[in-house]
């Protein structure tokens, strides 16, 4: 009866762990690309693999070692990483409904990632209340382990890796973009994402064009926002016309 129920026990959470078993294949990858770029900007490997543990924060890890290595001041470091990390404010919001009372979920929302709150948001409100915990935690600590590990062998291993497969090197930049268009791709299904996606996209390319990289995700982001909100508010506003 005791194995009954600690096999049950589990069960969410190997469940939660095979969903994001798919992530750890674009994770792994853009961690070793993160390890070998820090590296390379003067970090030691201990604190770029602490960068991964506390911080993990996928691009914004990117752009914290790049400012701290052009000698930006602390506070506009902090300010920029803030600001591409706001989009947490709207994650919270969406999956706080499927929460449990638990106070394991403060600790374990360290792991809400984009990829992260993409598999939750699909998958929480389908499961029962008393699994939701479980699952969370299997996909957040498979995502979370893989991301420290891919980051440890880009800072142990990985100059040596690109040196011996040079291709390897002009891969790795790629992946963090292949995964979120992995992610994106099944959104564009309807104008209202086509647009607010696109427009997305178009506003952060033309900010990087103009030389504005460091603003491009949080102004991209915010436009993409007002787009969403202003295509359903003419959608809702059609339909009522037509009632």
């Amino acid at each position: 009866m005791s194995a009954n129920s600690e096999a049950s026990t589990w069960k969410p959470w190997i469940a939660g762990a095979t969903d994001a078993l798919a992530l750890m294949g674009g994770y792994v990858s853009v961690a070793i690309s993160f390890g070998v770029i820090a590296l390379q900007s003067g970090f030691s490997v201990w604190e770029t693999i602490a960068i991964s543990v506390f911080i993990y924060a996928g691009a914004s890890q990117f752009l914290f070692v790049a400012m701290v290595a052009s000698g930006a001041p602390l506070w506009l470091v902090l300010v920029m990483t803030l600001l591409i990390n706001a989009r947490h404010v709207v994650y919270g919001p969406n999956i706080a409904p499927y929460l449990t009372k638990s106070p394991w979920w403060l600790a374990l929302l360290h792991g809400l990632t984009d990829q992260i709150f993409a598999l939750a948001h699909t998958r929480l409100p389908q499961l029962a209340q008393s699994d939701r915990l479980g699952w969370f935690a299997g996909a957040a600590l498979l995502a979370w382990f893989s991301w420290i590990g891919g980051t440890a062998l880009g800072a142990i291993a990985g100059a040596e890796l690109i040196a011996k497969w040079p291709l390897l090197g002009e891969v790795l930049p790629f992946a963090l973009p292949a995964l979120f268009l992995v992610l994106l791709a099944p959104k564009f299904n309807t104008l209202l994402w086509t647009v607010s996606l696109a427009g997305t996209s178009l506003v952060a390319l033309l900010l990087k064009l103009y030389g504005y990289p460091n603003a491009a995700i949080p102004l991209a982001a915010l436009c993409g926002a007002l787009l969403y909100y202003a295509v359903r508010g003419a959608s809702i506003a059609k339909e009522s016309d037509h009632g």
